[in-house]
């Protein structure tokens, strides 16, 4: 037995190795076709923007409908099974534009994370999965906030921005907003993102009591 165990955990600890090494490569070969993202105009902050499906991205939306100008542009990552969310978006930003010929958003899709159901291993290998095309992108973009609320697609993207400030590139700033549907416990990846976003609002008290570091300001959506 003891035999078996040493080489899975050679066999897991090998799979990680090859991993890591495979998102530093995906990284720099970013870097350095891209160079710099595109800015959204002096004083801009670019913003990417994680839709989920249903209720997740009515409620993103309207955020990002409050958002001043200044905020630009704006990079929407949707998940490759989402049908509906790219269309929500170009409704919101064709009126947002109001006649202006320059669109200050883009439209990016990676794999789901972790579909409603899926059970823990598989979301674990999926996870991992959409991680390849969140990092190369997330350099590519280099977004100066990372706005979400609740999607399991916003954990790898959460971890490609973590990367960023590791590797001292950019502090990119991690915004968690709990879905207004979580009144008593957190979502997974709220549960997963707590100690990891700079700023982690929840939209009812009781889940402010149970997690101190989260800040309460009433309904947000």
């Amino acid at each position: 037995a003891a035999p078996r165990s040493m080489d899975l955990c050679c066999g897991t600890g090998a799979a990680l190795f090859a991993l890591g090494c495979i998102l530093v490569a995906s990284a720099l070969l970013v870097l350095r076709r891209n160079g710099a993202g595109k800015a959204g105009g002096q004083g801009a902050v670019s913003v990417l923007v994680v839709l989920g499906s249903g209720g997740h991205t009515t409620e993103i939306l309207r955020l990002v409908d409050s958002l001043s100008a200044s905020y630009a542009p704006r990079h929407y990552v949707i998940a490759n099974t989402d049908m509906m969310s790219a269309e929500r978006v170009r409704i919101l930003e064709a009126a947002r534009s109001k006649g202006n010929t320059e669109p200050q958003y883009t439209v990016h899709w990676i794999p789901r994370s972790r579909e409603v159901g899926q059970s823990w291993t598989s979301s674990v290998v999926s996870t991992i999965y959409s991680l390849l095309y969140s990092v190369p992108l997330v350099f590519q973009l280099k977004p100066g906030v990372v706005l979400c609320n609740g999607p399991g697609t916003c954990v790898p993207l959460c971890i490609s921005a973590l990367m960023l400030r590791i590797l001292g590139m950019k502090k990119v700033l991690i915004i968690y907003i709990e879905s207004i549907c979580r009144v008593e416990t957190l979502s997974l990846s709220g549960k997963i993102l707590y100690n990891l976003s700079d700023y982690f609002f929840v939209q009812w008290s009781a889940l402010q009591k149970k997690y101190p570091k989260a800040i309460y300001l009433g309904r947000l959506v």
